[in-house]
Parts: C-alpha cells; structure tokens; sequence
C-alpha cells in the first residue's frame, strides 16, 4: 500500500499524494529488473522507493526509483513515475532541479501514454535522447545487464520470470 509523501522543492515543501495502483506495479516491476542488474555492482547502491534525495538545502525529491554511488551517496540516476493527476512538479520542476544539478540519467516514465524519456546530461543541461515505446528496449549503458521492454514494464498483467 502506497503512503503520501513530502519533497522539499525550490525551498518550499511540497506534499505529495499517494501514488495509485498502476504507479505502484510499474514501480514495483523496475525496481525489480533495476536490483537484478546492479546486485554485483559495488560502486551503486538502489534506494528503496520514494527514499529521500538530499541534493542540496532547497532541494529534497523522492523519485521513484533511485541510483546512488555507494561511496559519495549522490544521485546519478533518476526515474520519476508521472501521475496524470499530479504531474507537474515531476515534469518541470524536478527536472529543472535535476538538470541544474547536473544529473547524468533521468528516466520519466509515463503510464498515461505508456511511453519512456530517457535523458542523459551533458554540458547544455538535460538531453532527451530517446521517447521509448511499445516493444523497444529500456537500456543503460552504466547498468550492461539491464534490460527492459516498455511493454513489459507497463503491462497490467504480472511479468513472466
């Protein structure tokens, strides 16, 4: 059962709701593919789910699914799970954050569409570098074992395996 949430945004706080049933099984099945691929990596460690970034004194989000480096503990991938009903401060603000802060992945998933941004950073900012749909493949090139379906990830049936 999904709780509400509080972030710290831009210095302000923000209270979030309860993310609903699909949110939750998508969530629920990339961390499970995301821990299968980074179990022997002993240089990034997987948060559990919506666990508190800390990126500076404005900035605390809880994204859906988080990549720390086990030395530093700072974020270097992010997947944010977008609520039709509450996408706002996932889309824009915490992007922004994120691209300010110069985060090397972010993965906006989208269950409203059953697509995936992936973008990877680089001197400009955030560079969207795919818009994943359908039978095509969600990959990282820092997680090699890491492999994905976006049919898979979004589908309303339990995965097989």
């Amino acid at each position: 059962m999904s709780v509400a949430y509080a972030e710290m945004l831009n210095g302000a706080p923000l209270a979030r709701r309860a993310p609903g049933a699909r949110h939750e099984l998508v969530c629920g099945r990339l961390h499970k593919w995301v821990r299968a691929s980074v179990a022997d990596f002993a240089g990034t460690r997987l948060l559990a789910p919506r666990s508190e970034v800390k990126l500076s004194w404005r900035h605390a989000v809880c994204p859906d699914l988080a990549l720390v480096t086990t030395v530093t503990g700072k974020l270097w991938l992010a997947a944010e799970i977008v609520s039709a009903d509450d996408h706002q401060p996932d889309t824009v603000v915490k992007k922004q954050i994120y691209e300010e802060m110069r985060l090397p992945r972010l993965w906006m998933i989208d269950p409203r569409y059953d697509n995936v941004e992936v973008y990877h950073s680089n001197e400009y900012g955030l560079i969207l570098k795919n818009i994943l749909a359908g039978h095509e493949l969600l990959t990282e090139k820092l997680l090699p074992e890491f492999q994905l379906t976006i049919t898979e990830l979004f589908a309303v049936e339990p995965p097989r395996g």
